[in-house]
């Protein structure tokens, strides 16, 4: 991706509706100029506090800004070394802080780093919190979750029969700060094309919203259409988590400037020089002069000339070999290659298919609404209806969308806010999850 290239980003927040407070983090940075962005790219951090309170908030608090801070100042090695310091610079800081008070002490956050850089997407990775690509219909996840159910499925282990019937998504196995050391999955470079949609989230989102819903919303709407329908949806499904969504539209490069040639491992890896080329060309000769021998009925001489020319071909081909994988394996540990894939792919849902849903979460939505009294701009939302309906009618769908996207927004907004389910125990949200 080039330095030209606009980016185009939105982030929200929410506290859900079960929440006293919001653990939930993230930052931005943009590149302020060509060198900064060759050297480290664009930044973009989710974090999810663990612990409670001001506990949880700290962590992530802690995370976002050392993160970004780590990465930009150290200077030297290639954006995977990078950011794989700078996330363990963030759990040394996020450790030693819980460490000096009793009241901090095991607080933890998750932390999913994606940095949009010359060769590609790298993500840095700790905890349940995701990234995700869209690529036309087809949404990716880049991150694995640190989670106690994903862990199980990688290892294929069982739990005892007591504990299948628990929920273990929610169980993490690894975060930022209660342990000294932490160790980071750093995934990527993934190659990044005009139009990719990029979505990192907490797992406020991912609980309640399926990934093809991720993909449909983030691929029709602006980032910051898509991040408030995104969050609007996780409440409306009962919000018992707080919510962060970062969504990232990558434009297309400037028509005056040519296409972009990536490296590759094959390019950038080391030749074999003079001396090898040398001796696979005497080892040639050596075979060709043994098969000549044999022409001529010199069988004796012939067949051993033969022989150790074929072993010295048979030699150098394998060294070949095995100097390309070395040298592949080399630029992949250095961040080199732009080719690196998913750990789960979906089908992101038709614009059909989501107005059909995005219509019945509304119905469901306006009758609460019109059975409480709440205080909604009618007028507004009945034009967007009207709008909403013309458009299936002509079946211009992602017309329909928006505007059914519209009378939601306008229901949210008067959404009654619960108390945390601590105090007030858990109550229903107006629409349940379909």
């Amino acid at each position: 991706m080039r330095f030209e290239q606009k980016i185009q980003y939105a982030t929200a927040t929410d506290i859900g509706l079960r929440r006293q407070n919001n653990e939930d983090a993230s930052s931005v940075r943009l590149c302020n100029d060509e060198q900064e962005y060759n050297d480290r790219g664009h930044l973009f951090i989710v974090a999810d506090g663990m612990g409670g309170h001001a506990v949880g908030e700290l962590a992530s608090r802690l995370a976002v800004e050392t993160v970004p801070h780590t990465f930009y100042k150290n200077k030297g090695g290639d954006c995977r070394s990078a950011l794989l310091a700078s996330i363990t610079t963030a759990n040394s800081v996020i450790h030693t802080r819980g460490s000096q008070n009793r009241d901090f002490q095991r607080m933890g956050t998750t932390c999913t780093a994606l940095a949009l850089t010359p060769r590609g997407a790298v993500v840095g990775h700790v905890g349940d919190s995701r990234a995700y690509r869209i690529r036309r219909d087809r949404i990716d996840q880049l991150t694995f979750d640190h989670s106690l159910q994903w862990e199980l499925e990688r290892t294929k282990a069982t739990l005892p029969e007591e504990l299948k019937a628990l929920d273990n998504s929610n169980v993490i196995t690894r975060s930022l700060g209660p342990e000294p050391d932490v160790e980071v999955d750093v995934e990527g470079p993934h190659v990044i094309l005009p139009g990719d949609v990029y979505v990192v989230c907490s797992d406020g989102l991912t609980g309640r919203v399926t990934d093809e819903e991720i993909g449909a919303i983030a691929r029709e709407f602006s980032p910051s259409q898509a991040c408030r329908l995104l969050i609007h949806l996780a409440n409306l499904r009962g919000g018992v988590d707080n919510c962060t969504v970062i969504v990232v539209h990558v434009g297309d490069p400037p028509a005056n400037l040519a296409p972009q040639k990536l490296p590759t491992p094959e390019t950038e890896g080391e030749s074999l020089g003079w001396g090898w080329l040398a001796a696979f060309w005497l080892v040639s000769m050596t075979f060709v002069a043994g098969l000549s021998l044999l022409m001529f009925q010199y069988f004796v001489p012939g067949t051993v000339t033969t022989l150790v020319g074929a072993s010295g071909l048979v030699i150098c081909a394998l060294y070949a070999l095995r100097q390309r994988r070395e040298s592949r394996r080399e630029a992949i540990d250095e961040g080199k290659t732009a080719d690196s894939r998913p750990h789960r792919t979906a089908v992101a849902m038709s614009s059909a298919v989501l107005a059909e849903k995005l219509t019945a979460v509304e119905a469901d939505l306006r009758r609460a609404a019109q059975e409480e009294g709440w205080n909604v701009d009618w007028d507004a939302h009945r034009q967007a209806i009207a709008a909403a309906v013309a458009a299936a009618n002509q079946k211009r769908f992602a017309k329909c969308i928006r505007d059914i996207a519209k009378a939601l927004d306008l229901l949210m907004q008067k959404l009654p806010r619960r108390k945390s389910a601590a105090s007030n125990g858990a109550k229903r949200s107006p629409v349940g999850q379909s």
